[in-house]
């Protein structure tokens, strides 16, 4: 699908990190872009610079993600591609000092990642679904989604964020045969350690520490390496229903 002014795009997580470097990546394809994001204060000022819509939102609220999504569609127009960044990390084991989990800390990774993951997408295709159809395979829009290598290789304590990566990753193939007669697309990026607000804000280093653990480069990705993947899922017809690691070929260690 091509990107240009006449195509908008939905970030959520959109007020930093993974999030907003996909937005302007996009944006400088071309797009016009609706940046949600939970933050208000960030994602004002991320809009501001951007010359760009903002809406807050809860997405893992299903009233929350309509009210945003119908806002963002007045202000912006319906989006041909969605890209999902929100989410939270969190780390707790099963059992810890004799203590079970924590299950409303689970809950609330389950609601955010997972559940609002999905409310979003399908809040998304439906409006997606009753636009006119603008490539010859009768493409109408573009949902990524972001997982995690956790996903795969989940560490100690990453129980919680795991499953939640791990239900993102599952839930993208049927998502994609689901709207496959309605010409929309369904991709998930599966990130490995980027340079995000949380790691910037470890030692220098430990974030040395953790980049030499990738194979090659053996370093930490950065956020407009993401971007450049959710651009090239966007223009690239055949991709669909599958989870890309990008990850620099590593694979997480049990801690």
């Amino acid at each position: 699908m091509q990107i240009d002014a006449n195509c908008t795009a939905f970030v959520t997580g959109g007020a930093s990190g993974l999030g907003l470097a996909s937005a302007r990546q996009l944006q400088a394809a071309g797009a016009k872009i609706c940046l949600l994001d939970r933050d208000a204060e960030k994602g004002r000022a991320a809009a501001a610079e951007l010359g760009a819509d903002f809406q807050p939102v809860d997405i893992s609220d299903a009233a929350s993600v309509s009210t945003a999504l119908a806002a963002a569609r007045q202000a912006c127009g319906v989006e041909r591609i969605l890209v999902n960044c929100a989410g939270v990390g969190g780390a707790a084991k099963t059992v810890s000092r004799g203590q079970p989990h924590d299950p409303e800390a689970f809950a609330r990774t389950i609601a955010i990642n997972l559940i609002g993951s999905f409310l979003v997408a399908s809040n998304s295709a439906a409006a997606m679904a009753e636009l006119e159809p603008v490539t010859e395979a009768g493409g109408r829009g573009v949902i990524v989604h972001t997982a995690s290598v956790a996903a795969y290789d989940g560490q100690i304590g990453q129980v919680a964020y795991a499953a939640s990566k791990g239900g993102i990753a599952a839930m993208t193939l049927p998502m994609a045969r689901d709207l496959a007669d309605k010409g929309i697309r369904v991709m998930t990026i599966a990130p490995g350690i980027f340079r995000t607000p949380l790691l910037d804000g470890l030692p220098e280093e430990v974030q040395q520490s953790l980049g030499q653990q990738v194979p090659h480069p053996s370093r930490l990705g950065e956020p407009i390496e993401f971007a450049q993947l959710v651009e090239h899922i966007i223009v690239n017809d055949m991709l669909n229903g599958e989870v890309i690691r990008l990850d620099g070929a590593i694979r997480m260690a049990p801690r």
